[in-house]
């Protein structure tokens, strides 16, 4: 068969998606900076203050956007990161340095933990904005990436801590795994873009540590740990469907940090990836694709493999096309190359919003949208970079490689 990703019409049906997903989110950006959670229209849902994950993860998908050349996107782009950086910034804390978990619209603080995921984002987010040449992006990366280096990066532990309070006086004994994959996908923007070979050398470090702990697990990745790094691998079994600490084994992670290891071993050399990466893949879809006889990919499981939370969220599928897509490109694998057809023919009849725009964030185990996870369609950064990957090199990551003129954007490239 022929790849879908070197076909001429997929890759024009992915331009296609991806302009139609930054026109759902054109109003993202908010009156006094920030970004706002998306509701099912496109709507900032104002209601929900502005939080730095969200804002973050809008400065680096319209940032991709005004690089690519989608009229409009520079200004959501340079919206959302005036709530980043700035005297007026509302996310931004003058006083103890990092930025806020979230605001009010009134700048009113509602969470002001310092959290690794959320300071991993603006790292991104900051990368993309200054090889976009935004206003005020330099100043934010060096404020970034100093923060970040200072305050969550364990160079002992070669892993990133979790969370602080406000002051950064008080460390959560709480470690995780979700925000050290996310250090992991701005460590690498980081040093494509500044040509620091430090940056790679820390993820390098993070992803070879995640990998030890899957492979004892049967290649699933223990998320929550304590302060000495021992996994709690019954964290939260009485709420198990937790937006950022479920329960069990996340699915949609092992795709995320197969594809994460196929980028790091094309930014180092570290050939010793690969094998884990296709580890990682192959136990995501055994335990994840259709094991409760529909469509789709389950939430969590437990450590044997079965489900636990059966509900379908957006970001799995995007995530696992992804993946499929540079393990086809590294291996060459016919089977990949299949998995990525049918994963997109699923985000096609199941996720895509044809009527309303952007893709469902949340299906239940029928494949009929619910919002007990996800209301509303918070925002596009999984989904436009679902329909980015597939056509963009190994290394680099997006934004240089958009800048440099490595990803192809004509619809016949």
């Amino acid at each position: 068969m022929t790849a879908w990703t070197t076909s001429p019409e997929h890759r024009a049906w992915l331009r296609t998606e991806r302009l139609r997903l930054l026109d759902f989110g054109r109003h993202a950006a908010l009156p006094g900076g920030g970004a706002g959670w998306l509701d099912v229209e496109g709507r900032p849902d104002l209601d929900r203050g502005i939080e730095t994950w969200i804002t973050a993860r809008t400065v680096h998908t319209y940032s991709l956007g005004a690089l690519l050349g989608v009229p409009g996107a520079r200004d959501v782009a340079r919206g959302a990161l005036a709530g980043l950086f700035g005297p007026q910034a509302p996310l931004r804390d003058r006083e103890h340095g990092g930025w806020f978990a979230r605001v009010a619209r009134d700048g009113t603080v509602q969470d002001g933990d310092k959290q690794c995921y959320q300071h991993a984002f603006v790292v991104l987010a900051a990368s993309t904005a200054v090889a976009a040449g935004l206003d005020g992006a330099t100043e934010l990366f060096d404020e970034a990436t100093t923060t970040f280096l200072e305050r969550f990066w364990d160079d002992a532990a070669g892993m990133c801590v979790d969370a602080y309070d406000r002051t950064f006086a008080e460390l959560d004994p709480y470690r995780g795994v979700n925000g050290n994959m996310h250090a992991v996908e701005a460590m690498l923007a980081a040093g494509d873009l500044t040509g620091d070979v430090a940056w790679r050398d820390r993820a390098l470090r993070v992803a070879r540590r995640v990998v030890t702990e899957a492979r004892a697990h049967d290649w699933r990745i223990p998320e929550h740990y304590d302060a000495t790094w021992t996994a709690d691998l019954d964290l939260n079994r009485q709420r198990p469907d937790d937006p950022f600490k479920p329960y069990g084994a996340t699915v949609g992670h092992g795709f995320e940090w197969s594809r994460l290891l196929v980028h790091l071993e094309a930014s180092t050399g570290a050939e010793d990836l690969l094998t884990a990466a296709r580890a990682l893949f192959a136990r995501a879809a055994a335990d994840g694709w259709a094991v409760d006889g529909r469509e789709g990919f389950v939430y969590t499981t437990d450590w044997t493999g079965a489900p636990v939370v059966r509900d379908r969220m957006h970001w799995v599928p995007a995530e696992a096309t992804a993946a499929a897509a540079v393990l086809h490109a590294r291996t060459g694998d016919e089977d990949y190359a299949r998995s990525y057809a049918t994963w997109w023919d699923h985000v096609a009849t199941a996720f895509v919003d044809t009527e309303r725009g952007s893709w469902h964030h949340q299906l239940d185990a029928t494949n009929t949208p619910t919002d007990t996870v996800w209301p509303g369609k918070p925002d596009l950064y999984h989904a436009v970079q679902a329909t980015l990957l597939p056509v963009a090199p190994l290394s680099p990551g997006l934004a240089v490689a958009v800048r440099d003129g490595l990803v192809p954007t004509r619809t016949d490239a």
